[in-house]
Formats: structure tokens, C-alpha cells, sequence
């Protein structure tokens, strides 16, 4: 079982240090400390274990230390800033595993991406030594690039070439997407397993800046104090991310024989704003987080999540007003991003979602983007039954991958009017198409167990095929491409006998072999 909590003093493979304005993440990887056994994390190479503290680290900086206007990230290792993800752990990993590993890897880098739009954050990778694969990946998340100009020191997405896999982190759609390379220059780079050294890779923009090693560190330190001028963050005390214990909020119901779990989540109860770790709203976001990370890595066989809410709707809309009036606070907003980095998660997640709107029921502004964000929504047709209810912050608070509201997504990018802080019985949310089916209380049980029992009897593969086709709606951006890239393509390449089978490239690796393929293009 893989927890995904951790704290500064048990970090293994980050260092952690703030000097005014500017934090620095140093990548220093303990070798003899993955997160399973089985192989040496050499070379500065990552597992899920590392990346499970980069986001930790990523979190406590947003929330304990509001002074932090620009983040340098580098590494403690002379000559090699990482080497990427570690082989040996791809190529003995599961196919579940590995798939489940890149799209963690693939959030943590669209948190520094996010946190960069939204906080105030500015990032910038000082690339201190060689850099491949996963490792200029994560720099590439950064807002800007430093390198190393030391003759000897390259930037690489040697995959294609030597692995016979993608840059499985959003490498390849970052190069032409966000950092404008060329795309011939892309190919060539891309297929180029030594990679270029700092001179070449700026002059292709793979890098914004080059030093030579007697100027470097004097270099990133300028540079990070220029990107902090661009900060609105204020300073002052910042909010101890505590550890969590058991959840108040989210409940989990796993059933095994059906292979659905029932998330039930609690409504708020006192509207107020407080500024610890227990404010509902931050309690809601590291709760839901842990328990999706949770049955997306630990319980594979669970393939519908049926999405449940308990409370009264009132004191959800009180509490979205208090969001928004608030919004500008630096602490407020960042509360409102870790939900949105969540409420993504719930989106992006390999699973089935179901949304089950009974009495006593309080899918109202945030907690109605659950049901935005499922599949399918079914809503009970009773007298005095349940009611929903939309707020301000369903409005673009919390966009898609897409850039666009779940509202928004669910009609497909024409929504209608919809009315805002008003109590909507199951009769208007079905005339304002906000749900997808209304039983009455004599079909009620029938047809929920019926739609579950159907959606667990069909193929997972299909369903994650169609699932992630369908939710995303309207234009395609830089991060649903780089998701459904991961969700086809990965995952096809990762089963195939050229990457994974007995001689394929990455069981091959480091053992002196060459791998053999079967040279079919299909």
C-alpha cells in the first residue's frame, strides 16, 4: 500500500531551504531509498517515492511560507542535475504501475505550472549537470530554464531512441506547445539519445540561459531575484499544513465484489474563515486528494467511483460566497487551488464516475462540481426530495484541463442561463439538463443498482478509452493533450513487446544487449 503523505523531516531525496524571497529545492537523491526495493535510484534518477515528496515540498511552500516569491529548483549532485525516471524501476514495474507513476509525475508538473498562474509562484530550473528524459521534463514545468555552460553537461529526451517509450511527463507536447522549439529541431532532438550541450540547446530555446560554472550560482541567484519582482505574494506567517489523521470529511465504502468504491462527502457546517489547516474547504481538498490518490494506486480492480454528499445545501452556497468575496486573499487563494488541482485529479482518474443526488444530499457550488465532473449524475424525483444548487465558483474557479468551467464542459461550451444561489429541485435541474437521469422513489433503487451493475460488467480498457474522449469537451490545450497522450499512447507503448517484452528496450537497458523490435509500423 502507498501512502502519499509525508513532511520535510522525513524526506529522503529533497532539501528544502528558504532565503527571502527566493526558495530552493535541491534534487539529492538517497540511492539506497526507493520507495520499493529492487533497484538504486543512480544517477539522480526519480520513482514515485521522490516525486510523492516534490509535491509535499510544492504544498508547503504555497501554504507555510507566503514570502516565497520565486523557487529555484537544482540538484545536490556535482555534474548531474537528474537522469530522469529510473529505469530499472519502469522496465520491472507493472503496466498498471508505470501508467500510474506518469500520471502522478504528469500533476505534480502541472501543480508547478499551476501554482506559477495562480500564486504568484515563478519558477526556475538551474540545470547544474546533465539533465534527461524526466529530469528536463521537470525543468521544462519551470518557468524558465538556466544551464550550465561546462562543455560536457547536456539536456536530452533520449525515450524514443533509447527506450523505445515516450517522455511519458508531457516532454514532447512542451517543446512545441509552451517553449515554441521548432518541430524539426524537436524531432532531431528527440531522437538524438546524447543530447546538446548549453550552446546549442539555447539557441533552439530548449533553454532560456547559459552560464559558465565560475558564474553560475551567481547567475540563478539574480535571476530567481528578478522573478520574484513578479510575485504578488505578501509575506508574513504562514498556515502549518498538520498532518491530516483520519478523514472528517470524506468517507470511503469499498465493495469489492461489485468492484465500486462510495466516496460520501460531508457538507460544512460553520461558515467562518479560518486560517489553519482544519478550514473546511483546505480539510476537503487533502482529504479528497488522499483518498483518489489512494484508490487510484492501491485498489486497481475498483473501477466505479460513486460520488455521494451528505449535509444541507445552505451552508455550502455561505461558504462559496465567503470564497469569493475572499478570493484575493493570498491564503484563500491558494486554498482555492489545491481544489482545483484536486477537483482536476477527479477528472484525469482512470475510473468511472457516478454521481448519486438523494435526500439529505448537498451538491450545491463547489461540492455541485462532483457532479459536474461525473459521467453520469443520477438525482431522485421524490416530493421534498434533494435539491442542487450552482454558486460563482462554479463558474471558472475550478477550470478543466480544457480552461473551461465543468459547467461549461457539460453542455459541451453552451451552457445555458443558469440561475446562481438558488434551490433547484429535481424537476428543474431536469428541464435545465444539469442532471443525466430523475427516477422516482419506486425505480429509484432499481435503476441506480442496474446502471452500476452495467458500467462494472464493461471492458475497463474501453471505458478508460471512452471515458477520457468524453470528458474533456471543446478545444484541445497543452495539458489535455499531454493526458490524452498519456491515456492512448503510453498506454499502449507500455504493453508492447518492443518496450517491454523479454528483449524489448526497457528490459534491455544497462545490461550491454541491444534490443530487438519488430520493425511493424501500425
Amino acid at each position: 500500500m502507498i501512502s502519499f503523505e509525508t513532511q520535510p523531516d522525513r524526506y529522503h531525496h529533497w532539501k528544502l531551504s528558504c532565503d527571502g524571497p527566493v526558495a530552493t529545492l535541491t534534487l539529492d537523491i538517497a540511492e539506497d531509498k526507493p520507495i520499493v526495493p529492487g533497484y538504486k535510484l543512480k544517477l539522480n534518477s526519480y520513482d514515485l517515492g521522490v516525486d510523492i515528496e516534490l509535491a509535499d515540498a510544492l504544498n508547503r511552500i504555497r501554504f507555510e511560507h507566503p514570502g516565497v516569491k520565486s523557487v529555484v529548483i537544482t540538484s545536490g549532485k556535482s555534474r548531474m542535475f537528474c537522469s530522469g525516471a529510473n529505469i530499472y524501476m519502469l522496465g520491472h514495474s507493472s503496466h498498471a504501475w508505470k501508467v500510474n507513476f506518469c500520471k502522478f509525475t504528469n500533476e505534480t508538473r502541472n501543480g508547478i505550472e499551476d501554482a506559477s498562474a495562480h500564486s504568484g509562484l515563478k519558477f526556475l530550473a538551474a540545470l547544474n549537470g546533465t539533465t534527461a528524459g524526466g529530469g528536463y521534463e521537470l525543468a521544462l514545468a519551470c518557468d524558465e530554464i538556466a544551464m550550465i555552460d561546462d562543455r560536457s553537461s547536456t539536456v536530452s529526451l533520449p525515450e524514443v531512441p533509447l527506450l523505445g517509450v515516450l517522455p511519458g511527463t508531457g516532454g514532447l507536447t512542451r517543446l512545441v506547445d509552451k517553449r515554441k522549439v521548432r518541430r524539426d529541431l524537436a524531432d532531431v532532438f528527440c531522437t538524438t539519445a546524447e543530447g546538446v550541450r548549453a550552446d546549442r540547446a539555447k539557441q533552439w530555446r530548449l533553454v532560456d540561459h547559459m552560464a559558465k560554472p565560475q558564474q553560475f550560482a551567481e547567475a540563478v541567484k539574480a535571476r530567481a531575484l528578478e522573478l520574484a519582482k513578479q510575485s504578488d505574494r505578501p509575506g508574513g506567517e504562514g498556515v502549518a499544513l498538520t498532518a491530516l489523521g483520519e478523514n472528517r470529511i470524506v468517507q470511503t465504502e469499498i465493495q469489492a465484489e461489485s468492484r465500486t468504491a462510495t466516496l460520501t462527502i460531508k457538507g460544512p457546517e460553520a461558515v467562518k474563515l479560518e486560517k489553519s489547516a482544519d478550514w473546511y474547504p483546505l480539510r476537503l481538498a487533502r482529504e479528497l486528494d488522499r483518498t483518489l490518490l489512494d484508490l487510484r494506486h492501491n485498489h486497481l480492480d475498483i473501477g466505479l467511483w460513486v460520488l455521494k454528499t451528505q449535509g444541507k445545501t445552505e451552508p455550502v452556497l455561505a461558504l462559496d460566497t465567503l470564497l469569493q468575496q475572499n478570493k484575493n486573499d493570498w491564503f484563500v487563494r491558494e486554498v482555492i487551488g489545491y481544489l482545483r488541482r484536486t477537483l482536476s485529479r477527479l477528472d484525469v482518474s482512470s475510473r468511472s464516475i457516478f454521481a448519486i443526488i438523494e435526500k439529505g444530499s448537498c451538491f450545491a457550488g463547489t461540492l455541485m462540481e462532483l457532479a459536474l465532473a461525473a459521467d453520469r449524475s443520477y438525482m431522485l424525483d421524490v416530493e421534498h426530495g434533494p435539491q442542487i444548487a450552482l454558486s460563482e465558483m462554479n463558474s471558472g474557479a475550478y477550470p478543466m484541463a480544457n480552461g473551461r468551467s465543468r459547467l461549461e464542459t457539460h453542455f459541451c461550451g453552451e451552457a445555458p442561463a443558469v440561475p446562481k444561489n438558488e434551490m433547484l429541485n429535481t424537476e428543474k435541474a431536469r428541464e435545465l439538463g444539469l442532471v443525466t437521469s430523475t427516477p422516482d422513489d419506486i425505480d429509484w433503487d432499481d435503476e441506480v443498482r442496474i446502471a452500476i451493475e452495467e458500467r462494472a460488467s464493461i471492458s475497463p480498457d474501453a471505458l478508460t478509452g471512452m471515458e477520457a474522449s468524453l470528458r474533456f469537451a471543446g478545444p484541445e490545450t497543452m495539458l489535455t493533450r499531454v493526458f490524452g497522450r498519456l491515456t492512448a499512447w503510453q498506454n499502449w507503448i507500455f504493453i508492447r513487446p518492443n518496450a517491454v517484452g523479454e528483449q524489448g528496450a526497457l528490459k534491455v537497458y544497462g545490461t550491454g544487449a541491444k534490443a530487438k523490435f519488430n520493425w511493424e509500423r501500425v
